[in-house]
């Protein structure tokens, strides 16, 4: 059953990746005789251009964090892997593929500028604004749920805190072999892709314990973590990109590949059946109402708004010519929802009384990767270990992403431009993880929950927020171009009215609380974007009818 199911989702990936994806090309208007900013605005640092299989990884490990790990794992065990498996499938092929096509193609029309920009360009300078002040909220909450998850993944096995030490030396060492020693890629991989792998083994036999080296605080191995991976995130984020950032990103995709071929080889092998209800319950107590709490749950496996950042942000400047960009923009989105699918299958083979339906999701897909691996004769120990480390390592990628782009975010927003304002702008940016993850925070029945499960819904709801206003910005922009907007346009609607639905929700349950005051703070920014993006398109269409 198991292996029917994800037999089935890849062959229905492929052939929308083959259909619809070339469908949006020709809706987009993809040319090749048209030079893309890599090429028009060549500056030899940022703007460089790539091999679509090399610009693929550095795209792919930058939006593959735990989003498509976790949130599939949480809606399937509270709705069932029926509902979950559908929208992972449909959105990513109708709404999330075209916001990471749409947010790419429109960046490269703006001469690979944000989605902000466009944004500005399009709308007005207000839009510009709300849409700056969504994409640095969205990044703060990416780093208050991965730094927690992290911490909790470390605190757990201490082996997979071992392996992603040493593969942030292993990164640097790399970095150092390609750009200062000038040895050639072909040979720097040969030797510290094979250390990679191997990190996974040797981290199980020296488990790392923070309690081994310094004091927990407040007695919390886990808080000590967070503090940790915050400092991290700092360093990581203010250092040249090419001691850690580009490194890390080129050796985690190896890792990534691997992860995904052995769910999938695991599977195939494995025989595993479907044990796990397919359906739970329309209302589940815990996590709420199907519909819409599934449509923000879910988030990366099917659609993400950090994904038009990242497209935007750093894939645009590198794209080398324009039919790339549904490899990049449309392909990794469906990449991501095949992770997001051997995730769920973790979800179906568990016995509907087991107790991992009742552990943190990233156990769950630890677990499940340990038996993935005993499908083809490999101990279960160094599987859930590997799946783990795969996982931290996106992970730890997407907090450096992240910090730097909440940096850049920040600096924009208020035009910083001085000696040391990369210092000042990320730590701003990281003041108010630190504070949750510090924090002991309460969930609805009233008792101490981790910080990652309490910020989740607002993570949630803010990441496909913004999905949904960028989408509105690809909608207007497809408008003022004379393309069929209504392609963007509707999956724009379908995300507001899910996630604006989820936010009333939220704040309802939530009342004055910190995450109530979040919820009213988002909603209100949203209202003013969706208003202010109605009145530029009447704007507009008014100019356009005195015109004629």
């Amino acid at each position: 059953m198991l292996t029917l199911i994800l037999v089935g989702s890849a062959l229905a990936l492929a052939i929308a990746y083959k259909l619809y994806g070339g469908f949006l090309v020709k809706q987009f208007g993809i040319d090749n005789a048209n030079p893309t900013p890599s090429h028009t605005d060549y500056d030899g640092v940022d703007r460089v251009p790539a091999k679509p299989a090399v610009l693929l990884g550095h795209h792919f490990s930058s939006i593959a964090g735990a989003g498509p790990i976790v949130g599939p794992i949480i809606a399937a065990v509270a709705f069932g892997w029926a509902p979950t498996l559908a929208w992972v499938l449909l959105g990513s092929i109708f709404i999330g593929g075209v916001h990471d096509f749409g947010s790419l193609v429109a960046s490269i029309r703006h001469k690979a500028r944000s989605i902000a920009d466009v944004a500005k360009d399009n709308m007005s300078m207000l839009a510009y604004r709300l849409l700056l002040v969504f994409i640095w909220l969205t990044l703060v909450y990416v780093l208050t749920v991965f730094i927690d998850l992290t911490s909790m993944t470390f605190v757990k096995d201490g082996g997979v805190a071992t392996s992603s030490l040493l593969f942030v030396f292993l990164a640097i060492g790399f970095g150092l072999f390609i750009y200062r020693l000038k040895v050639s890629v072909l040979v720097g991989s040969l030797v510290f892709v094979p250390l990679v792998f191997l990190s996974t083994w040797l981290g199980q036999l020296a488990p790392f314990s923070a309690t081994d080296v310094w004091a927990p605080i407040a007695s919390d191995p886990a808080k000590t973590w967070d503090l940790v991976l915050v400092f991290y995130a700092f360093i990581a984020s203010t250092t040249p990109v090419w001691i850690l950032l580009q490194p890390r990103d080129y050796l985690s995709s190896f890792l990534l590949y691997a992860s995904v071929l052995a769910g999938i080889v695991g599977i195939a092998l494995g025989g595993f059946g479907a044990s796990y209800p397919a359906f739970t319950s329309w209302d589940v107590p815990s996590t709420g109402a199907l519909v819409p709490i599934l449509f923000i749950t879910v988030a990366c496996g099917a659609c993400s708004g950090f994904h038009s950042v990242v497209a935007s942000g750093t894939s645009s400047k590198q794209l080398d010519k324009e039919s790339d960009a549904r490899t990049v923009g449309y392909g990794a989105m469906l990449l991501e929802a095949l992770v997001a699918v051997i995730a769920i299958s973790t979800v179906v083979m568990l016995p509907p009384d087991s107790a991992l339906s009742h552990a943190p999701p990233l156990e769950v897909y630890g677990k499940g990767m340990g038996r993935f691996f005993e499908s083809f004769g490999l101990k279960a120990t160094y599987g859930e270990s590997f799946g783990l480390l795969a996982l931290s390592t996106f992970i730890l990628t997407t907090l450096d992403t992240a910090t730097r782009l909440g940096r850049y975010i920040f600096e924009e927003l208020f035009a910083l431009d001085f000696k040391g304002s990369r210092y000042v702008s990320t730590a701003v940016t990281l003041l108010l993880p630190a504070v949750f993850v510090l924090m002991t925070l309460k969930g609805p029945t009233g008792q101490p929950t981790p910080a990652w499960k309490v910020i989740w819904p607002v993570f949630g709801a803010t990441n496909q927020l913004l999905a949904g206003l960028a989408l509105l910005t690809v909608a207007v922009w497809m408008r003022r171009t004379g393309k069929r907007w209504l392609l963007a346009g509707v999956p724009a609607v379908f995300m507001l009215v899910m996630t604006l639905w989820a936010l009333v929700i939220l704040i309802l349950q939530s009342g004055l609380t910190l995450v109530g005051v979040i919820a009213i703070v988002l909603l209100a920014l949203a209202v003013l974007m969706i208003a202010e993006a109605l009145r530029s398109t009447l704007k507009t269409k008014n100019t356009a009818s005195i015109g004629a």
